[in-house]
């Protein structure tokens, strides 16, 4: 895999995008659960959304080992690197959500059209079948409430890592300070 682009770390070009896409997948699996109209406007997007997110982790993964072999080790960059080990469990998850519900899509369109010729219950709607939207539901909101939080604490953790030398250095003569 390339290490820079134009010069510059890759790492910091393809986590903004992960940083992006992972909780944009997330939003996108928790409303597709619970509003059923959404859940028939999206179609693929969530699972879409969630396999671009599922190849992006591993890409900001390999970038920011490649990123740490330049720039040395530190208690910092290995929580962070520690942390960042942690996404791929969630975001496979979301998209195994993000296929079942795109499967219960899928299924509710076909008892529609089904129950609109034989004007009889859709499939979704006999008794019986409610428990697997609100498991699907549920699940929604577990992995997408994990993936978020995890991306939330990996990208808080990176930013701390690379702005706390920095930030914490005495400002220089000349910026502005007048004493």
């Amino acid at each position: 895999m390339f290490d820079t682009f134009f010069g510059l770390p890759l790492h910091p070009f393809i986590v903004h995008a992960t940083e992006v896409i992972v909780p944009l997948a997330a939003v996108l699996v928790v409303l597709t659960a619970v509003w059923p109209r959404c859940r028939r406007w999206a179609g693929y997007l969530p699972l879409g959304a969630s396999l671009v997110a599922l190849v992006l982790v591993p890409l900001s993964t390999q970038s920011g080992e490649r990123l740490e072999a330049r720039v040395g080790e530190n208690d910092l960059i290995e929580t962070h690197a520690t942390l960042a080990d942690g996404l791929l469990p969630w975001v496979i998850g979301l998209v195994v959500v993000a296929g079942a519900l795109l499967w219960w899509n899928i299924r509710e369109k076909r008892a529609r059209i089904a129950a609109s010729r034989e004007s009889e219950l859709p499939v979704a709607a006999r008794p019986g079948s409610r428990w697997v939207p609100i498991m699907l539901i549920l699940l929604a909101l577990v992995v997408s409430t994990g993936t978020t939080v995890q991306a939330i604490l990996i990208g808080h953790s990176g930013a701390t890592a690379v702005w706390t030398e920095d930030m914490g250095a005495p400002a220089l003569s000349g910026d502005g300070d007048t004493d």
